[in-house]
C-alpha cells in the first residue's frame, strides 16, 4: 500500500458513510507541514459533544494510525473482536491521517507517537492539533517510550480525552479497549510505568544537589559543562568577568567542592550537572 493511502473500513452489515466533501482522496508524502492539511475549520458549536461528554450509545469510531503495517493490522484484528468499536480507518503516516480524521470523524483516534514523514512527534503533533479543532475527538498514543516527558508533554494542553500507553499494553485487549472508551467519554489513562518514571524523575530531581542552584547558577554552570572559560561564559551571558566568578563560587558551595583545586572544581561540578540532566558526557 503507497504510504499516502488510507485504508478505510467498514464494519459487516453496515455501509461506509461517504467522506466529507472537499478532502482529497490522499495527500502526499515528503515534507508534510501538519498546519497545511486539510483540516476542517468547524469548531465546536453549542450543544455539540465535547470532550468531557458521557459514553456514547453508538459504537465508539476508530481511526488507526501506525508506520508498520503489522502493527495495524495487529490493531485492527483486536479491535475487530472488541465490543462496541468500529474500527473505520487504518493510515501509515501523518498526511494520511490528517485526511482520514477530516473524512471520517471519528470519535477517538489511536495513534502511534512517531511515525512519517519526519518519525519526530506525530502523534503529539496530532493531540495538540485535534485539541484546537476538533475537542469533540479522543486521542490514545502508543508509544514505546518509557519517558515521562513524552507522556507531559500529550497532556500540556489538558488531560481531557488523552491517554498515552506503552506499545507493550497492546498484547492486553483489555487495556487498549479501556483506554479508547476512556478517551471517548473526555477522561485520561497514562501507563502505570510511564507515571512510575515520573515519580522516579521527580525523586531525582529533588535529591540532586542541582535543585539548590538558581536558575542563572545553572545557566553557568551549564556553560562551565560545555568547557567555557569565565571570559567566555560573561561574554555569552553578558555578564563581567567577576559576576561570573561570584556565580562559580556560589555553585561550587552549594554542590560541596569547596576544598578542591579549581580545574578539579570545573569538572566535577560539569560531571554532577550532566548526570543530574541525564546528558550524554561525550
Amino acid at each position: 500500500m503507497d504510504a499516502s493511502t488510507v485504508q478505510r473500513r467498514s464494519a459487516p452489515g453496515k455501509g461506509r458513510r461517504p467522506p466529507a466533501r472537499g478532502v482529497p482522496a490522499c495527500i502526499p508524502t515528503g515534507a508534510f507541514d501538519l498546519g497545511a492539511a486539510r483540516w476542517s475549520t468547524r469548531t465546536v458549536a453549542d450543544g455539540e459533544p465535547s470532550a468531557g461528554a458521557p459514553a456514547l450509545a453508538r459504537p465508539i469510531r476508530v481511526v488507526l494510525a501506525d508506520d508498520s503495517f503489522l502493527v495495524r493490522e495487529a490493531l485492527v484484528h483486536l479491535l475487530d473482536r472488541a465490543e462496541g468499536i468500529e474500527v473505520v480507518a487504518s493510515c501509515r503516516d501523518l498526511p494520511s491521517l490528517a485526511e482520514a480524521i477530516e473524512a471520517e470523524r471519528p470519535d477517538v483516534v489511536v495513534t502511534d507517537i512517531r511515525m512519517p514523514p519526519s518519525q519526530t512527534d506525530e502523534g503529539l503533533q496530532v493531540a495538540a492539533e485535534l485539541r484546537r479543532r476538533h475537542p469533540r475527538i479522543g486521542v490514545v498514543v502508543l508509544s514505546q517510550y518509557r519517558d515521562p516527558g513524552y507522556g507531559l508533554a500529550l497532556l500540556e494542553a489538558g488531560s481531557d480525552g488523552r491517554a498515552y500507553l506503552l506499545k507493550e499494553r497492546v498484547q492486553d485487549r483489555g487495556s487498549l479497549v479501556a483506554a479508547i472508551e476512556a478517551v471517548a467519554e473526555g477522561r485520561s489513562v497514562i501507563d502505570a510505568k510511564v507515571v512510575e518514571a515520573l515519580v522516579e524523575a521527580r525523586t531525582r530531581a529533588e535529591r540532586s544537589p542541582l535543585a539548590e542552584l538558581t536558575p542563572r547558577e545553572l545557566e553557568v554552570l551549564s556553560h562551565v559543562a560545555r568547557g567555557l572559560d569565565n571570559r567566555a561564559i560573561a561574554a555569552e551571558l553578558v555578564l563581567t568577568k567577576r559576576a561570573v566568578e561570584k556565580h562559580i563560587n556560589a555553585i561550587f558551595l552549594k554542590l560541596g567542592l569547596t576544598y578542591q583545586h579549581d580545574v578539579s572544581r570545573r569538572v566535577k561540578a560539569a560531571l554532577i550537572y550532566l548526570s543530574g540532566r541525564g546528558e550524554p558526557r561525550g
